[in-house]
C-alpha cells in the first residue's frame, strides 16, 4: 500500500474546486493510486517529456487530471498537481499554465 502525499502546489489546486468536485478526486486518488500506482492502464499513463512536464505519471479522472511522482522504495506517491482538462489544454485552478 502506498503512502498518498500532497505538495503544497496540489494542495492549493484541491482546495481551488468546490466539494463535490474535491470528493471527486479524492475518492480517484485513493481508489487509483494507493495499489499499483505505476501500472499503465485506461485511466493512468507516464507523462510525456515534452519539455513542460510537471510529473511523471497522470491519473484522468473524467475531466480532472492529477499530476504525481512515485517513490519506490518508500512507497510514496507525491501528488505535483492537479488541474481540469476539459478539452486539450489543461487549467489549473482555471488558469492555463505557461
Amino acid at each position: 500500500m502506498y503512502i498518498i502525499e500532497l505538495t503544497a502546489k496540489a494542495e492549493d489546486d484541491i482546495m481551488w474546486f468546490n466539494r463535490r468536485e474535491r470528493n471527486i478526486i479524492v475518492d480517484g486518488i485513493k481508489n487509483n493510486l494507493t495499489y499499483q500506482p505505476t501500472v499503465v492502464t485506461m485511466n493512468r499513463k507516464p507523462c510525456r517529456d515534452d519539455g513542460t512536464k510537471i510529473a511523471d505519471w497522470e491519473l484522468r479522472i473524467g475531466v480532472y487530471r492529477v499530476y504525481y511522482n512515485v517513490e519506490e522504495q518508500v512507497s510514496v506517491v507525491a501528488i505535483e498537481r492537479i488541474g481540469e482538462k476539459p478539452n486539450n489544454t489543461v487549467f489549473f485552478r482555471g488558469q492555463q499554465e505557461e
